[in-house]
């Protein structure tokens, strides 16, 4: 059997100059973002006096893991971690189970107002949250009812619109022939919804589970105004509570510890589903 040859393809330079500056700027971020992380991490195991004095990279008296247990331990990280995951975790869970039905009924079915609901989720996109937070926190005060429940209902109803228009699109260019498909066998179409057409869309799901997640995560504001006791505080204002302790406590090596243990999540998201990410942002549902 005769060998196939191996074309190389001809490095066209004109087209590579032309794409220098782009690569320069990528470069230079590169670079900045990981020498920003890097004098972060090397901060959470040094001791504030070296924080102080710039010597965070020679790490004179040692590596201190101490920084780490503190922060998880004496300053209640562990209790905004677990925070944040339940509201994350229920958040997603909520978000998709609210989206993914809408998604496929508004893409796959013609009825009375379907144009009129697709218009309205776009139109509710484009409402910041400030112009409703003020609203609900008035009539939550006045009704005598708060809480995690109502952050996490927030962050559910909050992220149903972008994401149903997200999955929308994906749901739209699966074939139709899966559907007539399962009603010939006899497949109902709820039973044809989780069994065949959900799972040809998983990398979307995937990658908009891993925003919404992302989002809750991060996100600042909202928990402030409804879940501002230590109890219930997410990573975000668990790590304001941080700071505002540094004036009395100075332990500046504990704060960067907890930024590393906060950050850390989002990260290993990036690191370990990538991949799965440039799928589902790329379109990588075929049907």
């Amino acid at each position: 059997m005769a060998k196939e040859k191996v074309i190389k393809e001809r490095i066209n330079w004109r087209k590579e100059m032309s794409l220098l500056p782009g690569y320069l700027i990528v470069i230079v971020w590169i670079l900045f973002s990981v020498a920003f992380v890097s004098w972060i991490i090397a901060a959470s195991l040094s001791t504030s006096r070296e924080i102080f004095s710039g010597n965070v990279f020679k790490f004179e008296t040692g590596f201190h893991i101490e920084n780490y247990v503190n922060a998880w331990q004496a300053q209640n990280v562990s209790k905004f971690f677990a925070n944040s995951l339940m509201y994350a975790i229920i958040g997603c869970f909520g978000i998709l189970v609210i989206s993914a039905p809408g998604a496929y009924v508004l893409s796959r079915f013609e009825f009375i107002g379907n144009k009129i609901m697709k218009s309205g989720l776009v139109v509710a996109m484009s409402v910041p949250a400030i112009m409703i937070i003020m609203p609900i926190f008035a009539l939550t005060t006045k009704w005598g009812i708060g809480g995690r429940m109502v952050l996490i209902l927030l962050y559910i109803f909050l992220n149903v619109p972008y994401t149903t228009v997200y999955l929308l699109n994906f749901f739209a260019t699966l074939s139709t022939a899966y559907e007539e498909a399962a009603a010939i066998d006899g497949c109902p179409p709820a039973k044809t919804f989780l069994q065949i057409m959900l799972p040809l869309i998983q990398p979307a799901i995937i990658t908009v589970t891993i925003f919404n997640f992302l989002a809750i995560w991060n996100e600042f504001f909202m928990a402030l105004i409804f879940a501002s006791s230590e109890d219930m505080a997410p990573v975000g204002v668990g790590l304001m509570q941080i700071v505002n302790s540094m004036k009395y406590t100075g332990n500046y090596g504990g704060l960067f510890a907890a930024v590393v243990i906060v950050f850390l999540p989002t990260f290993l998201l990036y690191i370990f589903l990538s991949e799965k990410i440039i799928a589902g942002v790329t379109g990588g549902v075929k049907g």
